[in-house]
């Protein structure tokens, strides 16, 4: 079956970085645009990026803007999303996930890492 595992998750400071990292399998990855979301505690899950399946294009949340990056390594299954100059306001749970290029929506998803960044 699908699965998309995080990691890379911790506790930061304000200010510093962290990569999180999500690995696929069960699913043809390069037939799958992929998104990164977050739910910060108390609140509910919110859209963060996405790639597309070749990587050539990625979209942003204003929050994520200028200091989140996606990319996508498609021969090892995995996308990634760096977070820099990371603010109190990232703490959350981040998710990845996987829709099909004919697909509206996302249909598979991780079970979360978890990011706290300290003030």
């Amino acid at each position: 079956q699908v699965q998309l595992v995080e990691s890379g998750g911790g506790l930061v400071q304000t200010g510093g970085s962290l990569r999180l990292s999500c690995t696929a399998s069960g699913l043809s990855f390069s037939e799958y645009h992929m998104g990164w979301f977050r739910q910060p505690p108390g609140k509910e899950r919110e859209f963060v990026g996405r790639i597309t399946w070749s990587g050539s294009s990625t979209y942003y949340a204003e929050s994520a803007k200028g200091r989140f990056t996606i990319s996508r390594d498609n021969a090892k299954n995995t996308v990634y999303l760096q977070m820099n100059s990371l603010k109190p306001e990232d703490t959350a749970v981040y998710y990845c996930a996987a829709r099909i290029r004919s697909s509206p929506q996302f249909d598979h998803w991780g079970q979360g890492t978890q990011v706290t960044v300290s003030s």
